[in-house]
């Protein structure tokens, strides 16, 4: 007869290990489960992964984390998206929301009558209808109204914060769950004879922690799932060129912007995320088409504010372990593999990777047939991120280095090609099971990217011109109006959440 789960190791901390911690510690009340998380104060976190997406929010409303509470003791700010510049083409920009655009007329979709307008000569602009890209040309911000004054008027958001003190938060709210810590370094990873299962690890000093379900978050060395179990590594760089960042960050100066900033670069591109305290800064690049010290270079030429740090070099290869549940070791954030911070994925990743263990908590059995389902979900999870992530490489239309010329040659997944070829076809956004990028995020990049439908749903001819001209004046004005009764970003960290000088 199977047993219940008792004991749960979880090697490494930062924000995937706290992540976790937290996570179980709430799912154990109750229950007769011991959680214990092992890290070493002497191995760095890489802790550059500063901006989320809106899935962030309900993972810390789960917890039962007061918001206004945490954006103070991490200085976070709020996310609307992210703004492209020169993706397409230098001196571009586009935006990419955390929202729908427009809405729906007789039932069909509303880009249908944008691409209709912009067919019989029209100039529309996707972005006019969305109300958090509308927020985020102001530079304003407002918290979604649980009953909004328009349909139109609805959006979610996201956060940029730091890191360290994220996982330090949920260290401490974990600590608070009864979750145990110890700070020291694993030196020896020991399997079952019988089964090759982890039977325990082995502490520097000689300590042997044992348990039942083991959590690796040790970050890209995979010590438990790769080094011990042998699970192996699909590298995705035939499609995701960069490979290193440098990361650096500065003081903060001028007004909060209420999104991430992607600025394309000559091998790569730069981000700019904006804190209270703080604005973050790298470089992602590929070092098949730029070497460290040009890289480097590029970087502190295109960042404002005094530095506050030396740039820091990482280097990764992108892809994802071949199995994120391998036995009893389930792996979680870099350990479980990397795609790139394009979209902010890698904190999401995380959160679902947990969401699955818990929808499918094993017993002392660690039944074969949900360890299959967790691994399918989350390699197709995976598959639809890189396929959103090529797609912002391929359709750019920069011919200025080898790096976007190779970008644009190359040979994507069919599954992207599929999605592409029915847009450009008819309009048609292809949405496949566990995507993480819903319809309004394939069509910023469609139209960001500027790439035109040859045809458009005939349904929506049945709207007269001169009508639908109308409704889309409207629905701009609408959102307009309601975007000037909101206050600055900035201001309303001032009134509502500002933290505390560090």
């Amino acid at each position: 007869m199977p047993q219940p789960i008792k004991n749960i190791v979880i090697v490494g901390g930062g924000t995937a290990g706290w992540m976790a911690a937290a996570s179980l510690a709430k799912y154990s009340l109750g229950k007769n489960l011991s959680i214990c998380l092992i890290e070493s104060s002497q191995i760095g976190t890489v802790g550059v992964g500063e901006a989320t997406i809106p899935n962030i929010v309900e993972f810390n409303r789960t917890l039962g984390i007061d918001e206004r509470e945490l954006i103070k003791a991490t200085q976070a700010t709020f996310k609307l998206g992210i703004q492209f510049e020169d993706w397409y083409q230098q001196g571009t920009r586009f935006f990419h929301p955390f929202a729908d655009f427009g809405l729906k007329i007789d039932q069909v979709e509303f880009h249908q009558y944008i691409n209709r307008m912009n067919a019989n000569g029209y100039q529309q602009n996707i972005e006019d209808y969305c109300f958090a890209s509308v927020l985020a040309k102001k530079g304003n911000f407002a918290q979604p109204h649980p009953n909004p004054p328009s349909p139109l008027a609805d959006y979610s958001y996201a956060y940029h914060f730091d890191a360290s003190l994220y996982a330090k938060y949920l260290q401490n709210f974990s600590a608070n769950l009864g979750v145990q810590h110890i700070d020291a370094k694993v030196e020896q990873v020991n399997l079952q004879p019988d089964n090759g299962f982890i039977k325990s690890v082995t502490l520097e000093g000689g300590q042997e922690i044992t348990g039942d379900l083991f959590i690796d978050c040790s970050g890209f060395q995979g010590l438990l799932i790769e080094q011990a179990l042998h699970t192996g590594y699909e590298d995705w760089s035939q499609w995701l060129f960069c490979d290193s960042a440098v990361a650096m960050q500065t003081e903060r100066t001028g007004p909060v912007n209420p999104f991430t900033r992607s600025i394309a670069r000559e091998a790569g591109w730069q981000w700019n995320i904006p804190l209270q305290h703080r604005t973050g800064n790298g470089y992602i690049y590929s070092s098949q088409f730029q070497d460290d010290a040009a890289a480097k270079k590029i970087l502190l030429s295109n960042v404002t504010g005094k530095a506050l740090n030396e740039p820091r070099k990482l280097s990764f290869t992108p892809g994802r372990r071949k199995q994120i549940w391998n036995k009893n070791c389930f792996a979680l954030g870099l350990a479980s593999g990397f795609l790139e911070p394009l979209e902010s994925t890698s904190i999401s990743l995380v959160q679902t990777a947990i969401a699955k263990l818990l929808s499918f908590f094993p017993d002392s059995e660690f039944n074969p047939a949900d360890i299959a389902e967790v691994n399918r979900l989350h390699n197709r999870e995976m598959e639809n991120i890189r396929d959103f992530l090529i797609l912002h490489y391929k359709l750019s239309q920069r011919s200025d280095s080898e790096f976007w010329r190779q970008c644009q040659s190359m040979e994507i997944p069919d599954s992207l090609a599929h999605k592409i070829a029915l847009y450009e076809s008819r309009g048609h956004i292809v949405l496949h099971d566990n995507e993480s990028f819903q319809a309004a995020s394939w069509l910023s990049m469609y139209h960001g990217f500027q790439r035109q439908a040859r045809r458009y749903d005939p349904r929506a001819d049945n709207v007269a011109l001169v009508v639908l001209e109308q409704k889309l004046t409207q629905m701009r004005n609408n959102l307009e109006s309601i975007a000037n009764q909101t206050m600055s970003h900035q201001k309303f960290i001032q009134t509502h959440c500002q933290a505390e000088p560090l």
